[in-house]
């Protein structure tokens, strides 16, 4: 038998407790199509996607589990860690299996949940604030506790909290605030002893307000790592009647010379990009595309791009 529909504010994940104040009975909420991560919590069971959706079924999945947990929190519990990030929006390293966190303040005893990492701050330690009805970490606070993750991660995570919404052509949220300005960051990594400090501080050097994605700040990082000037990003240029040419993930004004990182989804728009590029050609831009392939052997994305630069007369 096809188990009843549950109440649509319920969501994918949720507590046994509110389940039942909305008047879904016991049998429903035994019912096979529910998994039980930990006590009192029930997520709704998990798709089963085409491959190549496996890395947002599983980010949703887990997800679902985090707001769940979330909402059978007792007093003085928060979510932080890896959890807090996602809440955040954060791009993080996939994980084959959920990886959940809990924090409290002391002195609370960590909390002691099947499936839960616990951690335990001294209080004034970090700072709280809510989101989506949680209580979580602040942005900043999540990046000084993710410490443990290598540190291009860090780079891609610290220009994803304080990326500024600029002005320009078909841009959306323009002048939404960052979660985290880049001041916020430095003044909280220095507040503190934190797991992984000086590779916090590295990346923190590293961190930019203009990276749209996780990609492009890999690929800047491993180009200035490589010895090349640094590139600007994300800026939209015109041709010289001042039409628009495109928005380019990175650019040499000096030496026209743009730099496209080129992700899967791109795919869907390869006829576009074919053209937008061959309108910065022909207005004189030099272009290297950079895939998934050309980042694993930062080598030769390095050689690549210094190739075009040294034919504009850059001199390193």
């Amino acid at each position: 038998m096809k188990a009843s529909p549950l109440p649509p504010q319920l969501g994918r994940g949720f507590s046994v407790a509110e389940a039942k104040l909305l008047g879904v009975t016991p049998d429903r909420l035994r019912a096979l199509d529910l998994q039980r991560p930990f006590h009192g919590v029930r997520v709704v069971g998990a798709e089963f996607p085409a491959p190549s959706t496996r890395f947002d079924a599983a980010l949703k999945h887990e997800l679902a589990l985090i707001v769940a947990l979330g909402r059978r929190l007792v007093e003085g519990q928060f979510i932080a860690g890896r959890s807090a990030a996602l809440l955040w929006g954060v791009p993080m390293p996939h994980r084959n299996t959920p990886e959940l966190h809990l924090g409290v303040f002391k002195p609370l005893r960590s909390p002691r949940v099947h499936g839960v990492i616990g951690h335990a701050f001294a209080p004034g330690r970090v700072a709280l604030c809510e989101t989506d009805g949680l209580p979580v970490l602040t942005p900043a606070y999540t990046f000084a506790t993710l410490g443990q993750l290598p540190f291009l991660d860090l780079v891609a995570i610290g220009d994803f909290l304080a990326r500024k919404y600029r002005p320009g052509v078909n841009r959306k949220n323009v002048g939404k605030p960052p979660l985290a300005t880049l001041e916020e960051l430095h003044r909280v990594v220095a507040d503190g002893r934190w797991r992984g400090a000086p590779k916090l501080r590295e990346a923190l050097a590293l961190i930019r307000e203009d990276s749209w994605s996780p990609k492009e700040s890999l690929t800047r990082v491993l180009l200035v790592q490589g010895g090349l000037p640094e590139p600007e990003l994300n800026v939209d240029l015109f041709d010289r009647s001042g039409r628009f040419l495109a928005c380019v993930d990175m650019m040499y004004r000096k030496y026209r010379v743009v730099v496209e990182y080129n992700g899967e989804q791109h795919g869907e728009r390869y006829a576009e990009d074919v053209e937008r590029i061959e309108r910065l050609r022909a207005e004189g831009w030099a272009v290297v595309i950079v895939t998934k392939a050309l980042v694993n052997q930062p080598w030769r994305l390095v050689a690549r791009v210094a190739q075009e630069l040294r034919k504009a007369g850059w001199p390193g």
